[in-house]
């Protein structure tokens, strides 16, 4: 039974979940640094919240795990390199919190244009300034979006409705996309020159971290207001500062900070700001929703090996999880027995390119590539699985490719993964029989039908009379039983090859004995 730890404050509706769908759960959280280190090679499973840091050093000490869910949206307190080279996925909850985080964009741009907080505190102080605190409208003023996905487009929606303009800036907004919302699609440049209110909505990544840099406020229309509820290090908060002083800048309201807890900063001393502590998802709907998602989701994986909102993985639903299952089986089988061969020449791997014809052209492709990735690595650097075999692949500057054929040919399905090395080209061809069972059905375009089994010995030489009778007495007479027998050739009197299933595994002396025979090419022992 898989095992889960959640080791931050999540709703008790998490541990229900995890434990009607039969896994192990355990809720401790507040744990130290320390304590989650101790006890976390106890665990198939983590979910956290912010609090609890998920640091390479816990990752270290924890050889069972095989996921981490977020239950939120950022995983900056998780360090996903180290999880993806230790081949654990890393999920969030993107839309849990999603309506939460707009709706306190759009009440901080409220709460911007008519300085409620300020006058809220006047008010109570006993004053009555209502001259003092002149507001603007929403109606007829340009937003600017910097970011228009899950909930940016919320926003914009909202926006909308407000009767306001909005432009966003967004490379992955299609024009499509720009047009159901509402929204005019702009370059950032032009975003800036036209914005009466800025909103960001973006992740921060290396190509976002200071989007709002000090060259880039001075670009902004005099007299704008900002609203940041996504991350901080969006806005360069020293530039943001200057810039309120200023003038240039009317305002800004900010859920998000450079350092958090943001317990003292040059801006909480203005008046034209407004600041709240990471409010963005402090709901009560928000915090139940996203504790749910990150239970089923988590349960999922562990059940299933559905994959949903991974960070690290591509994402496999769990109405595909049952058919890819098998198909995911011959990719890994196929790769496995393509990087034995490989592992054996000693030869590096420069591409490696999967195919897929018939059916499994129709399938979700990415998960199937990243099974056949981790059979072919595997071999030769250890422990490699689906999460990270297309990062090892890539540091190791392999050229991976992935290729679908709608042409029909002789199989209803068919995945071809083919290893090219410097000296040579090895392609190997299977295809499922009964649906679910993985087969071999070619390697090198030489036909062999042959079932996988645990130990299989690979065997190529020329074919000559006398050799099958040769090879049989060996393994005979060194006690090898053998379970099946398969043939094959390119042409008579060529290249041809055997592939024998074993009871046992095959002794090294009697594998050497079967490299000395004559018209023996090559002979080795695969394992799965």
């Amino acid at each position: 039974m898989a095992k889960i730890l959640i080791s931050d404050k999540l709703s008790p509706a998490a541990v229900a979940i995890f434990e009607r769908r039969g896994l192990e759960v355990d809720f401790k959280p507040g744990l130290a640094p320390a304590e989650l280190r101790a006890i976390i090679g106890n665990y198939d499973g983590l979910a956290v919240r912010s609090a609890t840091k998920v640091t390479r050093e816990v990752l270290d000490a924890a050889p069972k795990l095989r996921v981490v869910g977020r239950a939120g949206i950022g995983v900056d307190n998780v360090d996903v390199t180290s999880a993806t080279a230790r081949g654990v996925v890393v999920m969030n909850t993107p839309y849990g919190n999603a309506i939460t985080t707009a709706e306190h964009a759009i009440a901080m741009m409220f709460a911007l244009a008519r300085q409620l907080p300020d006058a809220s505190t006047s008010t109570k102080a006993g004053k009555w300034e209502k001259n003092r605190f002149m507001g603007v409208e929403l109606f007829g003023k340009t937003l600017g979006l910097i970011g228009c996905g899950n909930i940016g487009s919320i926003v914009a929606d909202r926006a909308v409705g407000l009767k306001m303009k909005v432009v966003a800036f967004d490379p992955f907004l299609s024009e499509k996309r720009a047009v159901e919302l509402g929204v005019e699609k702009v370059e950032l440049e032009e975003l800036f020159s036209r914005a009466d209110f800025l909103t960001l909505h973006t992740p921060l990544t290396e190509q976002t971290k200071n989007i709002l840099s000090r060259e880039n406020i001075a670009k902004l229309r005099r007299g704008v207001r900002i609203i940041n509820c996504a991350r901080g290090g969006l806005v360069d908060e020293a530039a943001l500062y200057d810039a309120l002083k200023s003038g240039h800048v009317a305002g800004a309201a900010l859920d998000v900070f450079e350092t958090e807890p943001a317990t003292d900063s040059p801006l909480f001393a203005l008046e034209s700001v407004i600041c709240t502590p990471h409010l963005g998802a402090a709901t009560a709907e928000a915090q139940e929703n996203v504790a749910l998602q990150v239970a089923d989701q988590m349960a999922d994986f562990l059940l299933s090996g559905a994959v949903s909102n991974a960070i690290n993985m591509p994402s496999v639903t769990a109405e595909e999880a049952p058919r890819l299952k098998p198909y995911m089986e011959l990719a890994r089988l196929l790769g496995g027995m393509a990087g034995q061969l490989t592992a054996a020449g000693g030869d590096a791997i420069r591409a490696i390119r999967v195919e897929y014809e018939g059916h499994a052209a129709e399938l979700n492709h990415k998960p199937l590539t990243a099974a056949a990735l981790a059979g072919v690595l595997t071999p030769l650097m250890g422990a490699v699985n689906m999460v990270n075999a297309p990062v090892v692949a890539r540091e190791r500057g392999i050229d991976v490719a992935e290729t679908t054929h709608e042409r029909s040919g002789e199989y209803q399905t068919l995945l071809r993964v083919t290893v090219r090395t410097d000296r040579q080209e090895r392609a190997l061809e299977g295809t499922l029989i009964a649906n679910d069972k993985p087969r071999l059905v070619a390697i090198k375009g030489i036909s062999v039908e042959a079932d996988f089994a645990p130990h299989m010995l690979y065997v190529t030489n020329h074919d000559k009379p006398g050799f099958i009778g040769r090879f049989g007495m060996v393994l005979a007479d060194a006690g090898v039983n053998i379970a099946t027998f398969h043939l094959g050739r390119a042409a008579a009197g060529g290249d041809a090859i055997c592939l024998v299933s074993l009871d046992a595994p095959l002794p090294d002396a009697v594998l050497a004995e079967v490299r000395a025979l004559p018209l023996v090419m090559q002979a080795q022992k695969l394992a799965f």
